[in-house]
């Protein structure tokens, strides 16, 4: 059976059972900050487990793209070395959102699993785990499925605490988790290898091919294990695993998808195929991975998600390296890549040439950091040494980006050892500072069980209302004193949540004397709005009936800053390409801030043409129409999906004439003509491939222009300019002028300098018939190299070194008359003193340049080259 042939079969058996099929979420976790990337079926169902979102369905069926390359499951170094671990995989999945249970979760996985209609396994090659104290799930395999005790194993807390067993399922260190039952899979005693729960459990014989998770609690950030409003199932089955058992082989990279991607890997390597190649693995899993990352948005950087993508790639090329292939190859595969997988994940296919281009700049980036590094490590490795500092080890890998590995390899073939716990040292230090600064966190929310909030603010900027909750330092109360902070939950609010980059409204909740000021807005859930702020008089109770009102300047900005948004969107795919994608924004009442995908700066004419296009369309006054929708009609509809959004079964769809027509939940203006003058204000590059352009409209782009006449002004009088025509060139003759002066006093300085510097060579000192002349003088650096080569161009034995200081840095040059070359050289001399004030250089035997930092111990350094030179002439 093929891979994508048992895909398809999966998911049409749990149709059959009542299960809506879902597409797969992104790689790139939505509002979820406890998760890098997307490790597991249920990560887009989190909210609805937790009680903070609702479905239509209560059953659901996905093939979800997963990546385990960072974080807490981090798979990254297995892949290749071993026969299952990869960084990208599928995981096959059916929940059950409080319908069905551990009985017929269980019963489910059996008939999928061994059924003649579906897979047909033998049963006697299946055994089951399940969680010590889970008597529930033992006994619905012995006494309803039949499975013999010998195999049912109970697995306890094997993992030195309570609740850290291979049998209780968490996907972080909070959220939904869960006792599980897993069902393993008999390879035969031919492969080594014992049970889940022996000795020999690390073996291969036995692997693990299907998890049911009974979900039952919320882990808190304390460690609390609070049950679920409604016990649910996540379940999963790893595609590549049934794939190799259904196929009849044992290893993953045997089957038919792999084989193919091996091969790929095997021709752009130029190597000849071979499974007993690790390195072709490693290609084969990373390209997958690297795809499908970029295919959602992530592109390579320094940080975050982007780094753990740039090590992938670079892991991947590296690899390539140890084959021989020093050229690009990489890039090349996502053509067999989208042969492969494409039909399933059209995504791939869509975004085809994008990945390419974007795995091919990286590895000619990474080519010249190879280049850098070798370079680097030559030197570090000269002059006899035994073994590699691990300060330099580190050095290369975290700022220059050079494998570990690569050093590693490179050491053994000269026999060095490695300072391993020097670099260590060194990683743990890094890991430290990463842990301080890690953005990954979960966000504590505030509990809430009342009814919904309905929110009015799309046609009502002020609503009456009753408190049905009130909130303090994060926990319910009654009542809120004049002074408080906290938090009002009202049943009906004008108020805008944040969401889709859109910042929350303000403004004011009020009843009589009783005043809330309203500082920010955000969803407590799914379909529950919270108002924080401060209570600036009177007291408030929960049941108060009260009136909700927005700031109406505050929300007029944001909504004209909003639409623009979506209009500077279509104007740039028009003027750019179509591979211009939203990678993120914020909208405020100040601006508008955009992130596309773009591989170099937009010119100033591209942004010249961009606000034209978004200006012509304010001027045409359409309408602004906004309509609720399936998602399968909206797409039919042509409308743009943008990143950052979640979007549930029914979606709002924000139509702007034939300008402009995306998914959007935010609020907008009436007609394009509300948003007044639209002007670009920066734009610049924030990642590789990634581009930043902040806007401003209305009131904000006139004050602006405003600004732009008043400097204008400020300069014609500071120029002295009779209009403004006049200004460019009043300033270019000003600055050729200022120019022309600089250059002149250079030079009038250095010639002061080489004269009053030919005097040292009358006092120079006498060592063994060379003249010594060691001084410190005050010139710029760069007439130093002019006053030694004139000083040792006027005598055959002339040793010369010459220090400057400027602002705070130390320059040096040296210069040896030729004749004595042999003996002194001048790169070595500028050497020696340079180390001594923290800096480096060289150059040639008779003329060679240096730097320093310290100046203070520059006197000293002088005063040490007497005895250095005359040892040499010695």
């Amino acid at each position: 059976m093929k891979t994508a042939e048992l895909r398809q079969k999966f998911l049409k058996f749990f149709e059959s059972k009542g299960h809506q099929i879902v597409p797969s979420s992104s790689l790139v976790p939505h509002d979820d900050p406890t998760l890098l990337f997307t490790n597991a079926g249920m990560n887009q169902f989190k909210d609805v487990f937790l009680g903070f979102d609702k479905r239509a369905y209560s059953r659901a069926t996905t093939a979800q793209k997963c990546v385990r390359a960072g974080g807490k499951h981090n798979d990254l170094e297995n892949v290749g070395y071993t026969a299952r671990h990869h960084t990208f995989f599928e995981m096959m999945g059916n929940f059950s959102f409080g319908d069905y249970f551990k009985k017929d979760a269980i019963h489910f996985a059996w008939e999928f699993l061994t059924s003649p209609e579906w897979l047909n396994l033998p049963k006697e090659k299946l055994l089951a785990t399940v969680y010590a104290d889970d008597d529930e799930a033992y006994n619905i395999w012995l006494n309803e499925i039949g499975m013999p005790s010998e195999k049912i194993i109970r697995i306890g807390d094997n993992k030195g605490e309570r609740y850290a067993s291979d049998n209780f399922w968490q996907m972080g260190d909070t959220g939904p988790c869960g006792p599980c039952s897993e069902i393993f899979y008999d390879h035969g005693d031919h492969i080594w290898g014992g049970p889940p729960g022996s000795a020999e459990e690390d073996g291969d014989r036995f692997i693990e091919i299907w998890n049911c998770v009974f979900m039952q609690f919320n882990r808190d950030e304390s460690g609390t294990m609070n049950p679920l409003p409604k016990p649910s199932v996540d379940t999963g089955m790893g595609l590549e695993r049934m794939a190799a058992v259904m196929q009849h082989v044992h290893a993953n990279y045997e089957i038919d998808l792999f084989q193919n991607l091996l091969k790929a890997a095997a021709r752009e390597t130029g190597v000849e195929f071979s499974m007993e190649i690790p390195s072709l693995k490693v290609i084969a899993d990373h390209i997958r991975a690297c795809s499908f990352l970029i295919a959602d948005g992530v592109l390579p950087s320094n940080e975050g998600r982007g780094y753990v993508l740039r090590r992938i790639i670079r892991r991947a090329v590296r690899h390539g390296y140890k084959l021989g292939q020093k050229q690009a190859f990489f890039y090349k595969l996502v053509k067999d890549l989208v042969a492969e997988m494409g039909a399933a994940y059209p995504e791939l296919q869509e975004k085809q040439s994008q990945i390419a281009e974007a795995l091919k700049n990286e590895e000619t980036r990474f080519a010249q950091t190879l280049e850098t590094g070798m370079a680097l490590l030559e030197e570090a490795l000269q002059g006899g040494v035994q073994k590699l500092d691990g300060v330099v080890i580190f050095k290369l890998y975290d700022t220059y980006g050079f494998p570990y590995d690569l050093t590693a390899d490179i050491c053994r073939e000269r026999n060095i050892d490695m300072d391993e716990a020097g670099f260590e040292r060194e990683m743990e230090a890094q890991r430290t500072r990463a842990r301080a600064a890690q953005s990954f966190k979960a966000n504590a929310q505030l509990t809430y069980e009342g009814c919904d909030t309905e929110f009015k603010g799309y046609s009502e900027r002020q609503t009456e209302a009753t408190i049905v909750a009130l909130y303090k330092d994060g926990e319910p109360v009654n009542t809120l004193e004049e002074g408080d902070s906290g938090a009002v939950v009202i049943d009906f609010t004008p108020f805008y949540a944040e969401s889709g980059g859109q910042v929350g409204d303000v403004g004011y909740i009020f009843s009589g004397d009783k005043r809330f000021e309203v500082r920010d807005t955000q969803k407590i859930k799914a379909a529950v709005t919270g108002q924080f702020g401060i209570l600036v008089s009177g007291r408030l109770n929960v049941g108060d009936a009260v009136t909700a009102k927005i700031d109406n300047d505050v929300r007029n900005a944001n909504m004209r800053n909003h639409s623009a948004t979506h209009l500077m969107h279509r104007a740039l795919r028009d003027v750019l390409g179509t591979h211009v994608e939203q990678k993120g924004s914020l909208v405020t009442a100040e601006l508008t801030r955009f992130d596309i995908s773009h591989p170099q700066a937009v010119t100033a004419e591209e942004i010249a043409e961009v606000e034209r296009r978004v200006n012509a369309a304010i001027l045409a006054n359409v309408a602004v129409d906004a309509a609720v929708m399936s998602m399968e009609d909206a797409q039919k509809a042509g409308a743009m999906m943008l990143f950052g959004e979640k979007y549930g079964d029914e979606v709002r769809v924000l139509k702007m004439g034939d300008f402009s027509t995306e998914l959007c939940g935010g609020t907008h203006v009436a007609r394009t003509g509300d948003i007044g003058l639209f002007k670009i204000i920066s734009e610049g590059g924030i990642a590789a491939g990634i581009r930043r352009l902040e806007a401003i409209t209305g009131l904000n782009a006139l004050q602006w222009a405003q600004n732009q006449e008043r400097l204008v002004r400020d300069i014609i009088g500071e120029v002295k300019a009779q209009t403004e025509k006049d200004v460019l060139a009043k300033i270019q003759a000003n600055a050729a002028q200022t120019k022309a002066l600089e250059k002149a006093l250079s030079q009038a300085k250095s010639e002061l300098a080489v004269y009053a510097a030919a005097k040292l060579l009358d006092n120079a000192q006498d060592l063994a018939g060379a003249s010594l002349v060691v001084a410190q003088i005050d010139a710029e650096a760069g007439a130093l190299r002019d006053i030694v080569t004139d000083l040792t161009g006027k005598s055959d034995q002339a040793v010369v070194l010459l220090a400057a200081v400027n602002t705070g840095k130390v320059s040096l040059c040296a210069g040896v008359s030729k004749p004595l070359t042999a003996k002194v050289k001048a790169g070595d001399l500028v050497k020696f003193v340079a180390e001594q004030i923290g800096g480096k250089g060289g150059g040639r035997p008779d003329l060679a340049q240096a730097g320093g930092t310290d100046a203070d111990k520059l006197p000293q350094a002088l005063a040490s080259v007497n005895d250095w030179v005359n040892g040499k002439l010695a």
